[in-house]
């Protein structure tokens, strides 16, 4: 006797992929998403421009509309604003984690372009370890090239 997977809802899975799978869809208690198959209390973007749509076109309460749809009044003003500067695509849910190498600040950067520039032998990815010394920091040797490249642009930059 062979266990079967469980089938996955190809739904589900489009959108966990495009980080629109609302992680509280049991939250969603108003009516119209409980009865209708076009609402679905599982796609955050659709939660979210309902909400925003109710209080701007229908004249719902903020603490209304957003209780119904299973968030908070801060959400409900955080989606409104993002909605209005971005439009719908900013209602999506940006990738989580760092947006840049946030361990290899200026300070860091000035080190190791010093370090460099002093001894024409060295490779970015021979600070490694002095930086970690002097800075308490472990980074990976292509995060430094990559951080140096920035930093020397921004430097060529300002001057």
């Amino acid at each position: 006797m062979t266990v079967q997977e469980p089938v996955q809802d190809p739904k589900v899975t489009a959108l966990r992929e495009t980080r629109c799978l609302n992680r509280h869809p049991e939250r969603v208690r108003d009516a119209v998403f409980l009865a209708d198959d076009f609402f679905d209390a599982r796609d955050a973007v659709q939660v979210k421009y309902e909400m925003v749509r109710r209080v701007g076109v229908d004249g719902d309460a903020v603490t209304a509309a957003a209780g119904a749809l299973g968030y908070s009044r801060p959400s409900y003003f955080q989606a409104a604003a993002v909605l209005d500067e971005q439009g719908l695509d900013g209602l999506v849910p940006g990738k989580p984690g760092p947006r840049r190498g946030h361990k290899l600040t200026d300070e860091v950067c000035a080190f190791a372009d010093h370090q460099l520039s002093t001894d024409p032998s060295l490779r970015p990815a021979d600070l490694v370890e002095p930086i970690e010394a002097r800075f308490g920091v472990r980074v990976h040797p292509r995060s430094v090239e990559r951080a140096l490249a920035r930093y020397r642009e921004q430097q060529s930059k300002s001057r």
